[in-house]
């Protein structure tokens, strides 16, 4: 792998975007355990088995993908599992069915897509070569 050097900018604005995913994550995972209860109601509204363990489960992951872009740890598999979680999340909650009855809803389901492009290209390019634990598949954190 050829290492190449990073401009200040470059730096900081992956620095930025990092800490952006990881709030973005964060701020799902402090209302899911300000309200299990809530969040398992939604789960299971939607139709989903298993609601409260589903819950969890989603307070689980995202609390990884939090640590795993504040670190910089397994940020590529991580950013990938994001990307995956965020899309799936946009055809459960707000997908087609759910359009007809409210049209805000279409607004809700493409919001995910920008998301997921972006944890794609952290996914491509890496936590950067500062404040990144260098943990993940080989050649790339």
């Amino acid at each position: 792998m050829v290492e190449t050097t990073q401009s200040t900018w470059q730096t900081a604005v992956i620095l930025i975007a990092r800490l952006i995913f990881a709030a973005m994550f964060a701020m799902g995972v402090a209302f899911k355990f300000m309200d299990m209860g809530m969040t398992a109601g939604y789960i299971a509204a939607a139709g989903f088995p298993f609601p409260l363990f589903l819950a969890w489960c989603a307070a689980i992951l995202e609390t990884l993908l939090v640590i795993a872009f504040l670190t910089g740890a397994f940020l590529t598999p991580a950013a990938l599992i994001g990307a995956v979680y965020v899309i799936f999340l946009g055809f459960a909650f707000h997908g087609p069915s759910h359009w007809a009855g409210n049209q805000a809803e279409f607004g809700a389901f493409m919001s995910h897509f920008p998301f997921a492009a972006g944890l794609l290209f952290a996914a491509a390019h890496g936590a950067g070569s500062v404040l990144a634990v260098r943990q993940g598949w080989p050649g790339r954190a």
